[in-house]
This record gives structure tokens, C-alpha cells and sequence, in this order.
């Protein structure tokens, strides 16, 4: 038996990615053979593909930085799932795929209830946005924060988990994102026309408790002008390149020498998954209750399949995504059928 997988076969756009066919195999010790029903698309799949991130797999390399499906095969040794038990997986790269191959200790179970595309995006962009909210931050009540770059998956995410928490909150966005922000609790500030540090000072003078930045750059260095003392900077933005990582760490270095008492820290989900999982799962397990119980609603622009993966990345290079774009198996149902 065969199954598919797209295949990024050497740097550069969405024409490099292939669909390949692979021989279906049992599952080794300790492993599970996993359908995959859902696997977001999200920026980082494109600075993979382009070699832009220091943490590039070599090529050629499947993408998909997390997924959903459900357990199909056993290795020996397996005894934390069971044939047809829906799990998710952090996977970093290897997620555009009929089927996957996954140790058990990386797989965390799904409620069967919820929608396997919706439970996707969960697993990358709301699990960073609670971490970094309750994990790093540790915000509070009336607490007021910034988001840059609020309108896409991690940004919505914020605006959801940051409703939830009871912030004041201030977004950046093209305008015709606007009335998504507003929709979801937050002041949107258009980025292209107005000066955010202009807004937000003279609604805050006293400036801001936070600011989330996904965009990094001069962001960043603006950003931090609109902290109050003792504010922080919580930075995401994967960076494009050797050049911006060690430019964004010497940056961090010179911001918390400042005697202003604001502070800046960077936030990675993979390295702190690498270092301890358990964190990761609790957090997961968390917000898949928080959907099930409908106290959030992730935004899903549209759902393509496995063979559209290369329109999928183009429409998400373009800047033509809202929330979350999503690759889900062709029995579930498609956005608009």
C-alpha cells in the first residue's frame, strides 16, 4: 500500500513542493502510525522552505509544523494509545501527509467531539499564545497589552486567550482586519497609516504592561517605547536568517542592560519542548477543553487539501490569510462545501 506526502525538494516557492508517494509500513518499537486528518500551514512552513531559519531542515524535507489525526497502527511497546484514538503532535516538520510515523511519548489526545482542523490550530499558535501569556508573562485581570501582528494565527489566538484573561488590549493590523479585532475585544491600530507608539501613549500615557511582538525588526525597538517601567517585551518572530538571530539576541542583550526597568524576552516553543514536553501536553490538554466548552473558537480562513498545499503556502506567503490556513484530509469536509 502506498500514501502521499508533498515533499519540498529544494529551496525557493510553493512550485518546489512535490506530491510523492511512500510505501505504508508497520510502525517500529515504541512508535504509532498515524492517518493525519488536519495540519496547519502557518509562516514558519515557508521560512523552512525558503532555508530563511537557521533551524531549516535540510532538504528535501516534508513540511507541517503540527497536526491531528488518528492512530491506525501500532509499534511494539506502544501502550499510551490505542487503534483509533485521535492524538496531536508538536512535529516541527513532516505534517503534510497521508500518514506519519511518531514516537507515543510526542502524542497527546484529541476529544473525539472536536474538529480535527480546528484542534490543529491549537497545537502551535494557541498552545505559544497561552504560554506566553500565563507561562511567561503571567498576566492579570486589567492588565493592558499590545499585540503586533494581530490578526493572524498566533495573533487571534492572543486575542481569544487574552479576552478570556480579562487584559485590555491593542492590536496591529490592516484595516480590513479590523472589525475581526474589534470583534474579539481589542483596539485595532492600522499599521500602515497610524503610529502605533502615537495611539496607544495617548490612550495609555502611563504606557502598557506588555507587548507581544511576531513581527520582530523596528518592531520591536517601537514596541518597547510604548512599556511602562518595569513593562515587557515578549518577542515570537522566527527569525529570517543567521544575521537577524544573532542581531535579535544582541538586541535583547542592550534592551535589559537599559536602566529604564523594561525588559525583553524571547519566546521559542520548540526549544522549551525539547526541554521538558510536560509543560507543552498540560498546556495542549488545556485548551482543547477551552474548545470543547466553546469559550474559544480558533478563526480558520479556509481548508485546503493535502494536493493544494502548494496554493495553500502561496495564499499564506501572499498576506492573503486571516487566522489559520488549514490542510485536512479529503473526507472531511471542505470550508464552503
Amino acid at each position: 500500500m502506498k500514501y502521499k506526502s508533498v515533499v519540498v525538494t529544494k529551496r525557493g516557492g510553493p512550485e518546489v513542493m512535490d506530491i510523492i508517494e511512500n510505501d505504508l509500513r508497520e510502525p517500529a518499537a515504541g512508535e504509532v502510525r498515524i492517518k493525519v486528518l488536519a495540519a496547519r500551514v502557518g509562516a514558519t512552513d515557508i521560512n523552512y522552505r525558503h532555508g530563511d531559519s537557521p533551524f531549516s531542515p535540510k532538504v528535501p524535507f516534508v513540511p507541517g509544523y503540527e497536526m491531528v489525526g488518528i492512530v491506525d497502527a501500532l509499534g511494539p511497546g506502544v501502550s499510551k494509545v490505542a487503534v483509533s484514538d485521535r492524538v496531536a503532535a508538536l512535529t516541527g516538520h513532516g505534517g503534510y501527509t497521508e500518514e506519519i510515523y511518531l514516537g507515543q511519548e510526542h502524542l497527546v489526545p484529541v476529544p473525539k467531539p472536536l474538529d480535527p482542523a480546528e484542534a490543529a490550530t491549537l497545537v502551535l499558535n494557541y498552545v505559544s499564545a497561552y504560554q506566553m501569556l500565563h507561562r511567561v508573562a503571567k498576566v492579570k485581570a486589567g492588565d493592558k497589552v499590545l499585540v503586533i501582528g494581530a490578526s493572524g494565527g498566533v495573533g487571534t489566538a492572543f486575542l481569544q486567550l487574552g479576552r478570556l484573561a480579562g487584559l485590555r488590549m491593542y492590536g496591529t493590523a490592516s484595516p480590513l482586519k479590523h472589525p475581526l479585532l474589534k470583534e474579539m475585544g481589542a483596539t485595532p491600530i492600522d499599521y500602515h497609516t497610524q503610529d502605533f507608539i502615537e495611539v496607544i501613549l495617548q490612550a495609555e500615557p502611563d504606557g502598557l504592561d506588555y507587548v507581544f511582538d511576531g513581527v520582530g525588526g523596528e518592531f520591536s525597538k517601537r514596541g518597547l517605547a510604548v512599556l511602562r517601567r518595569g513593562g515587557k517585551l515578549v518577542g515570537y518572530a522566527v527569525p529570517t536568517g543567521i544575521t537577524q538571530l544573532l542581531g535579535s539576541l544582541i538586541n535583547l542583550i542592550i534592551a535589559n542592560l537599559m536602566p529604564n526597568g523594561k525588559r525583553v524576552q524571547s519566546y521559542g516553543i520548540s526549544e522549551l519542548y525539547a526541554r521538558d514536553k510536560e509543560p507543552f501536553m498540560e498546556d495542549l490538554l488545556l485548551l482543547f477543553k477551552l474548545l470543547e466548552d466553546g469559550k474559544i473558537k480558533p478563526i480558520i480562513d479556509s481548508k485546503l487539501t493535502l494536493l493544494q498545499a502548494a496554493r495553500a503556502n502561496e495564499l499564506l506567503e501572499n498576506g492573503q490569510v486571516t487566522g489559520n490556513l488549514v490542510l485536512v484530509a479529503p473526507s472531511l469536509k471542505l470550508e464552503g462545501e
